[in-house]
């Protein structure tokens, strides 16, 4: 299982707010065939699974901003694939507030 955070920008909108965007890109999680877990953040999106679906999921993320007018995207992605156990976004968290 992974853990990936992406975060999807459209350049050249002739606006500075990207909510109706993010909506939009929100949509595709909600609507995932793929076994995914997923948490909208400030600024960006964690979603879990395995790393192949991941992938795909990303891909048509990506793939919104384009379809609602945006000519150029800039879309980050961060892996986190541990192999040698199961992570989940609850664990790592709780993994942190044991120690402070």
């Amino acid at each position: 299982m992974a853990i990936v955070q992406v975060t999807t920008v459209p350049l050249g909108t002739g606006t500075t707010s990207l909510g109706d965007y993010v909506a939009a890109v929100y949509q595709v999680l909600e609507q995932a065939q793929e076994k995914i877990k997923y948490q909208l953040t400030p600024m960006s999106t964690i979603i879990e699974g395995e790393l192949e679906d991941l992938f795909a999921v990303v891909r048509r993320m990506h793939e919104v901003p384009f379809a609602n007018g945006a000519m150029r995207v800039s879309t980050s992605i961060t892996i986190d694939d541990r192999r040698d156990k199961i992570g989940t976004m609850e664990q790592k968290v709780k993994s942190v507030e044991q120690k402070l």
